[in-house]
């Protein structure tokens, strides 16, 4: 098997774990508080990633690169992880996976308001307005489809946690740290998880370890040792072996795996709109995504 083939197998990996760890995400908030989850998660595979790394022989960090960290940790998993874990417990996983795959419209706009580096062209429009288009039909599918009071609370704290990984990406384009990136993951999911249980046990909304059911475990353990795991070494591989643009696929595929199977296997609605919306809010993305790359890339070719 050549290189190119694995890295496509990686592909096909990270798309379809990724897409499915939003639904062993609901599974697990079933039965058990959606923070208290998320700490469990991201304590068991910070505690293996940054363990890993230190085992290899990296130094701990640096005062400055534990206080970055801390500041990350906040945005991408305690913003963003946590509060995504919380909407699952409101809202499917794949409308969940569809309002996260939203993010590069935010950081286009963010990046275009706050510090004006960012043109908003016709085609960027475009893709502005058919993210938004697609996400709107969905929502009014979703609406009809659903008898649950909080559908609204999970659309909301599903949108902060898409514009926490969106803040988050943005500070780590302008501030990179002299760090190994992985192991600078593990360090921050091993940080979200003490903050998450702190926010777990200052809203009361635990349960004793002893009572967490099988099924939960079993679910976590499929977020911790996939999601967190398999699926991130599989993207790095991509990453290093495809073209970014091709590797970034799987941002487009997530949603459709956790519509679909979502489906099948806990019985979360699909019709013809939700579906046709999903598409049409990932060509959205993918215009905007499209838009950017010739941005950038107008900007570090040479002027003839």
């Amino acid at each position: 098997m050549t290189t190119k083939q694995k890295s496509y197998i990686a592909l096909a990996v990270t798309s379809i774990v990724w897409g499915t760890s939003w639904i062993a995400s609901r599974i697990a908030v079933q039965q058990v508080p959606a923070f208290e989850v998320a700490a469990i998660r991201q304590f068991i595979a910070g505690t293996l990633f940054a363990g890993f790394f230190l085992v290899k022989g990296e130094k701990l960090p640096s005062l400055q690169q534990l206080k970055w960290m801390a500041g990350m940790s906040v945005l991408l998993f305690v913003a963003a992880n946590g509060l995504a874990t919380m909407g699952v417990q409101y809202i499917s996983s794949g409308l969940a996976a569809l309002i996260a795959a939203l993010y590069p419209l935010s950081v286009v706009i963010i990046e275009r308001v706050f510090y004006k580096n960012t043109k908003i062209t016709g085609f960027t429009f475009l893709g502005i307005l058919l993210g938004i288009s697609g996400i709107g039909l969905v929502f009014y599918e979703h609406t009809f489809h659903t008898q649950n009071p909080g559908y609204w609370i999970g659309v909301g704290v599903s949108i902060l946690a898409m514009l926490g990984w969106s803040v988050g990406t943005i500070f780590i384009a302008r501030k990179k740290m002299n760090i190994n990136p992985y192991y600078a993951t593990g360090v921050q999911m091993f940080f979200a998880s003490f903050i998450l249980l702190a926010i777990a046990l200052i809203s009361g909304k635990t349960i004793p370890v002893s009572q967490i059911p099988l099924k939960t475990w079993l679910a976590i353990a499929y977020l911790v040792v996939f999601g967190s795991i398999l699926a991130f070494i599989a993207f790095i591989y991509t990453m290093k072996y495809l073209e970014p643009s091709i590797a970034a696929l799987y941002a487009y595929i997530n949603p459709i795996v956790a519509t679909i199977i979502g489906s099948f296997l806990i019985k979360e609605a699909l019709t013809l709109n939700i579906l046709l919306g999903s598409l049409i809010t990932l060509i959205g993305v993918y215009i905007v995504n499209q838009s950017l790359r010739k941005q950038r890339k107008a900007l570090v070719e040479p002027i003839e």
